[in-house]
């Protein structure tokens, strides 16, 4: 299976798709095809990047 999220690093700010309600969260790792990712409304939440795909926050929204 392919890791839809293997581009993210630990720092790196992202949103779920299908949870915008979460906020932007910080990726804290990203090992194996599962990203940890720390949400400010959802607290740590692991991804399984096989099944979901990630937005990449690049600027201040």
């Amino acid at each position: 299976m392919i890791d839809l999220n293997a581009i993210l690093a630990p720092g790196m700010r992202v949103r779920h798709p299908l949870m915008p309600h979460w906020g932007i969260g910080q990726v804290q790792s990203n090992i194996g095809g599962k990203a940890t990712i720390n949400f400010p409304e959802a607290g740590k939440v692991v991804i399984d990047g096989t099944r979901v795909e990630l937005v990449l926050v690049l600027d201040d929204e």
